[in-house]
């Protein structure tokens, strides 16, 4: 019998909110051939390495280096044998018996690009990136410059969708991503210029771009403790504006002249902003 999943988890200085993962896959994953796959992306803490006896079916890997997450996930799925990979990150929980249900949605479709689930955070709030558009001039401007939130299939968090749909939309978030390791590997997995960050808007979109289809599975749902690994200071805001120069490189610079011109202005004062408000 083939393995059915592998699950990907890039751990980075979080053992605790690891530990409250790995007890949800454990409570939750039941009746499906599946492994875990924890790559430690040299976390300066050591305590991770304490979970290893717990958790005795789980592989984990030490990296020597934190090359960033996209290299981490490309790495540890060189060994994964699943026929699924679902990219989880270390500060989310499962919460329920649904991992057949969304293996078998993927089964029944052909195009199957990736597939995301509602989320929230500890205090039951939705959040908005579990549904997305691909960045254009547009929706960026809504997001970097406004509050205001439009209702409509063009705005960066797909407002116009309910929380609780299942559907088609353009990206979906890293933190649960779930995609056929072949086609995977097919469309050249993670871009690794990418640290944090980004990278999963752009695996979305180049799923989208290479003939395939994402969905968002507001059935099910899980809790992520957004940023709990994440201090908001001045090499945060490098990666995180860094990361969507490089995507606007990639994909506007040559094509979309006019937006990218838009978008770069944009970004730089837009990171200036932030900047300012650290100080």
């Amino acid at each position: 019998m083939n393995m059915k999943l592998s699950i990907i988890i890039v751990n980075y200085n979080v053992t605790q909110l690891l530990r409250n993962c790995l007890l949800s896959i454990q409570k939750y994953i039941k009746d499906i051939d599946y492994e875990v796959v924890v790559i430690d992306n040299a976390s300066t803490d050591s305590s991770w390495g304490d979970l290893i006896p717990e958790f005795p079916k789980v592989r984990f890997i030490s990296s020597k280096i934190n090359g960033g997450f996209s290299r981490a996930n490309n790495h540890a799925i060189q060994t994964a044998a699943g026929e699924y990979l679902l990219l989880l990150n270390p500060d989310t929980e499962l919460e329920g018996y649904y991992m057949e249900e969304l293996l078998d949605f993927a089964d029944s479709e052909p195009d199957f690009g990736c597939m995301g689930v509602r989320m929230h955070d500890a205090k039951g709030n939705f959040l908005p990136e579990s549904k997305r558009s691909v960045p254009d001039m547009f929706n960026s401007f809504e997001k970097l410059f406004t509050n205001f939130k439009k209702n409509n299939s063009k705005s960066y968090y797909r407002n116009d969708l309910e929380e609780d749909v299942v559907t088609e939309v353009d990206v979906i978030t890293g933190a649960f991503l779930l995609a056929r390791k072949e086609v995977y590997e097919k469309i050249g997995g993670l871009d690794e210029a990418y640290f944090m960050y980004g990278e999963d808007i752009d695996l979305c979109y180049t799923f989208l771009r290479s003939g395939y289809k994402n969905f968002y599975y507001g059935k099910v749902s899980i809790l992520h403790h957004k940023g709990e690994s994440t201090v908001r200071d001045e090499v945060y805001l490098g990666r995180f504006y860094g990361a969507m120069q490089i995507f606007i490189d990639k994909y506007y610079k040559e094509t979309k002249p006019m937006q990218y011109s838009f978008l770069k202005a944009g970004l730089k004062l837009r990171h200036q902003i932030e900047k300012i408000r650290l100080k």
